[in-house]
């Protein structure tokens, strides 16, 4: 019955939490198993299905695993809901982020950029998803050496979740901690003229460059 699949389904995600994965990919598996048997080889809960079961193996590092998953998700969700749906972005920011760990950056950009592109037009530009979307984004012009176009990226993400969330959200810290560590790699890399002349990112480089330097 679907709702034994849901149920499998929601108690894998419980383990995934506790980080108890060995206990839950089996419970994936055969929520997976359940709902192709059931629903059929195409619907939207089997692309879940597939969706959780490559976050888990993600989680283990068992990226070679993951990616074939994601990408048949994706493209179960583009054929079943549509290029233009909220489930479709969610898809392409995991297999961006599933690239960027492997540091497969040229290929995870264009689809961290579809993903933001498609955030704002179906939630609107005020919204925490689209946030998230620019954080991700941020992050991997960082990992690129790409200082500039990342913080412009984290001031606008730090704006809308100060703004959507407050500053004590764990996304915002989490967007905070970004923008900071941006600045210290910029200052190891010898790069901190690269980075804008905006107030706030000019007050904090003689505050971290001190903190880096005191012993």
């Amino acid at each position: 019955h679907p709702s034994v699949a849901s149920s499998l389904n929601n108690l894998a995600g419980l383990y995934v939490y506790q980080g108890r994965y060995g206990e839950a990919e089996p419970l994936y598996q055969e929520s997976l198993a359940l709902r192709k048997q059931l629903l059929g080889e195409a619907h939207p809960d089997v692309a879940s299905s597939l969706h959780n079961l490559a976050g888990l193996y993600e989680s283990q590092g068992r990226y070679e695993e993951a990616e074939p998953l994601y990408v048949e998700a994706l493209g179960m969700r583009k054929k079943l809901l549509g290029e233009m749906h909220p489930s479709v972005a969610s898809s392409l920011n995991n297999l961006a982020t599933l690239y960027g760990s492997q540091g497969r950056y040229e290929e995870a950009e264009p689809l961290y950029v579809e993903a933001l592109g498609m955030r704002k037009k179906l939630l609107g530009a005020e919204h925490p998803d689209v946030a998230a979307s620019v954080n991700n984004l941020a992050v991997l012009y960082a990992n690129q050496q790409r200082y500039y176009d990342s913080e412009v990226l984290l001031r606008q993400a730090l704006d809308l979740c100060n703004r959507l969330l407050g500053k004590d959200h764990p996304h915002t810290q989490g967007t905070w901690n970004s923008y900071i560590t941006l600045i210290s790699r910029a200052l190891q890399a010898n790069q901190a003229h690269t980075l804008s002349d905006d107030p706030m990112t000019q007050d904090l480089i003689p505050k971290i460059r001190a903190a880096m330097e005191s012993p």
